[in-house]
């Protein structure tokens, strides 16, 4: 029997695998992008957006193959191709990056917080509420989580509308002419894009929460697709609005883009922008904690919310020891790495993995 199956009554439907993936992508990392891109792509910097987008779809079909091939999680694929120990050891590592990813959007977004709001306010103290929303959410489940994913999605359509605004001040001469860097540029580029599309490789966890979940992935392609839309519009509207030099000096480049947002009745529409962003950030830092928790409920057969508050408590205590914007941009660059090396490297090395056991093993029985 299949240790990984779960109960019908908390699944969720396999459509919804479209906005688990697209909120999970898109979150702190939308906010700023723009400038670590151009560092390396310039004005190309939308090609290498469409092409690390490009590569996020084969990934995604490199994991479906994996957990249609064992039918469970990533935990149980584990198990299957390296045994108890090792296996063991690889699915700890992959919980303790999870854990970390919701680390760096819970940190980032404090970071923005205390720029652009409340700069006099201590870390702790918006960890601490942050957190006490997320055991909210989380407690109530998977279900729960997935319901706060799918309102994110539709929450950020009015303020992405909102910054078509900034094309009256826009000089198309800036893309032209197209593809003036080298392909290992564009390359680099794709690559400097790493911690703004990840989240997707959560659907290593919850795979088996969602029904129907092998005819599920042409919705999570669909999810994938429409956030390279997004981050493709947006960045060409920061190339076509901003100078390279701005670009590069502008950290939060699509907040500072709402400064152009005039409205009779607000006058600072960045506040409100940051504010509704929370609703946005949050389903991403939920499902990373829910997955680190169920990620330990499977390898160390703990119940999960017995694991709930003393992950959450260790949130908390992690997110106020990163202090200052060096230590967040650093924070920033080294799981960007991390996660760089995770989906574009352990994923398809898992991949091929997979497939050469699975042929041994089928040679095998054809020989007996």
């Amino acid at each position: 029997m299949n240790p990984t199956k779960v109960r019908e009554n908390v699944q969720v439907s396999s459509y919804l695998v479209f906005f688990i993936i697209h909120a999970m992508q898109v979150g702190v990392g939308i906010l700023g992008y723009q400038r670590i891109v151009v560092k390396t792509a310039g004005f190309d910097g939308w090609i290498a957006v469409i092409i690390a987008g490009i590569i996020v779809h084969l990934l995604i079909w490199m994991i479906y193959k994996i957990l249609n091939n064992s039918g469970g999680d990533i935990v149980y694929v584990h198990q299957q191709l390296f045994g108890k120990w090792f296996g063991g050891l690889l699915s700890f590592l992959l919980i303790s990056y999870f854990f970390g990813l919701a680390l760096v959007v819970l940190r980032t977004f404090i970071e923005v917080v205390q720029v652009w709001m409340f700069a006099e306010i201590p870390t702790w103290f918006f960890s601490t509420i942050a957190v006490l929303l997320l055991w909210y959410l989380i407690s109530g489940g998977f279900r729960a989580v997935i319901g706060m994913a799918v309102i994110s999605v539709f929450i950020p359509i009015p303020l992405f509308l909102l910054l078509i605004l900034p094309l009256e001040f826009a000089n198309i001469i800036n893309l032209l002419p197209i593809w003036r860097h080298s392909v290992g540029e564009m390359l680099m580029g794709a690559k400097d894009t790493t911690l703004s599309f990840l989240g997707f490789e959560l659907l290593l966890m919850y795979y088996p929460f969602l029904k129907h979940s092998k005819d599920s992935q042409r919705w999570a392609q669909l999810g994938a697709l429409y956030t390279t839309f997004i981050y493709t519009i947006l960045m060409v509207i920061s190339l076509v609005f901003y100078s390279e030099e701005q670009l590069n000096r502008t950290i939060w480049a699509t907040l500072t883009l709402y400064k152009i947002v005039e409205l009779p009745f607000i006058e600072r529409f960045e506040y409100i922008s940051i504010s509704l962003w929370m609703i946005i950030v949050a389903p991403n830092i939920a499902l990373a904690v829910w997955a680190a928790t169920r990620g330990c409920k499977r390898l160390f057969n703990i119940q999960h919310k017995k694991l709930l508050l003393p992950v959450l408590l260790l949130l908390v205590v992690m997110t106020a020891l990163v202090e200052g914007r060096e230590s967040v941009n650093m924070l920033n660059e080294y799981f960007s790495l991390i996660g760089f090396g995770v989906v574009f490297f352990y994923i398809p090395i898992l991949f091929i993995i997979q497939q050469l056991v699975m042929k041994v093993r089928k040679g095998q029985n054809e020989s007996m």
